[in-house]
């Protein structure tokens, strides 16, 4: 199985902490994030692995090297210019008929190699891992009908959604609805392979996940590793 981090981004939203270092390297206790979702690969029978990088991308090269330490095939794909997630995935060359894709930002006890299964049964040409979030509006919120009247009147509610978790299973084919040097982002992506009637599934999953976007969410990422018990759960 083949898998491709995307770890091109600068990370504007977690600065300081990205000042000098890209995202994926920032750390997780004794190791980077990139470390903890490569060991993560490995134990899910990954064999390679291609880094998409672009911002600050000697440094990645430089930690990770060739994989092998990790007992893995590491590659890398530049970006000759920026082309966000799925305009990357279409410039690189060598890629498997079916690859799974990963943010090099995300913290999540997710099984890939389920997810791989998963997509490889269906079929499809785009599975999407999902998982349920909660938010509770801050407000009363009030419902109107076309004469504006009330017909409802909520207090505070609790609203449950589906988010993607940043980690997706492509075909191969339907990269070539891409345009070369195209920038396109993985929701733009999906949309248009549903718009030209390719399957997309979901694949919707209890996995703990948190994207270390923000620097509150490093915090919450830092507090995991630093207890032995929580990140035994993400390092394989």
């Amino acid at each position: 199985m083949q898998a491709v981090i995307l770890a091109g981004g600068k990370g504007t939203r977690l600065r300081p902490f990205t000042t000098s270092l890209p995202k994926p390297l920032v750390p997780l206790g004794e190791q980077p994030i990139i470390e903890v979702i490569l060991r993560q690969l490995k134990a899910a029978g990954f064999k390679e692995v291609v880094v998409s990088v672009g911002h600050l991308a000697e440094l990645i090269a430089a930690y990770c090297g060739d994989g092998k330490r990790w007992g893995l095939r590491l590659r890398y794909a530049r970006e000759a210019k920026p082309l966000s997630t799925a305009g990357a995935l279409r410039e690189i060359s060598g890629l498997a008929p079916n690859f799974l894709t990963i943010n090099g930002d995300i913290l999540t006890t997710l099984s890939a190699k389920a997810l791989f299964a998963d997509h490889m049964k269906s079929k499809a040409h785009a599975t999407v891992a999902v998982c349920q979030r909660t938010t509770t509006v801050s407000f009363g919120v009030i419902t109107l009908d076309a004469k504006k009247r009330v017909t409802a009147y909520t207090e505070k509610p609790s609203l449950t959604y589906s988010v993607s978790m940043g980690v997706n299973v492509f075909s191969r084919e339907s990269l070539k609805l891409i345009k070369k040097g195209e920038a396109l982002g993985i929701p733009e992506f999906i949309d248009r392979i549903r718009a030209k009637g390719g399957l997309v599934r979901g694949y919707p999953t209890k996995a703990e996940w948190l994207d270390i976007g923000r620097p509150e969410d490093y915090e919450t990422a830092q507090a995991i590793f630093d207890s032995p018990r929580l990140r035994a759960r993400y390092l394989p």
